[in-house]
């Protein structure tokens, strides 16, 4: 039977994470049309799902919730915007 050590396993995940290739890509755009109670309007996101996280151009991070045909209702997790 093999024995696997801890320093092993520790080693192999520390190599595994220095590999790893962060390569963010920007799937689709979409313009704000408004801004309210937290929540964002914004026309041209066709492909979002409800749940998926937005980010906004200055960072702000948001959560799809309300599709609608002609825009996407986003909940703003941040003061930004």
């Amino acid at each position: 039977m093999v024995t696997i050590q801890a320093d092993e396993i520790s080693n192999i995940i520390r190599e595994r994470i220095e590999q790893y290739n962060r390569e963010v890509k920007i799937v689709n755009t979409g313009t704000v049309l408004q801004v309210g109670d937290g929540i964002a309007r914004i026309h041209g996101l066709d492909e979002v799902m409800a749940g998926e996280l937005v980010e906004f151009q200055e960072g702000t991070i948001g959560i799809a919730l309300n599709l609608e045909s002609t825009n996407v209702g986003v909940v703003l997790m941040g003061d930004g915007c």
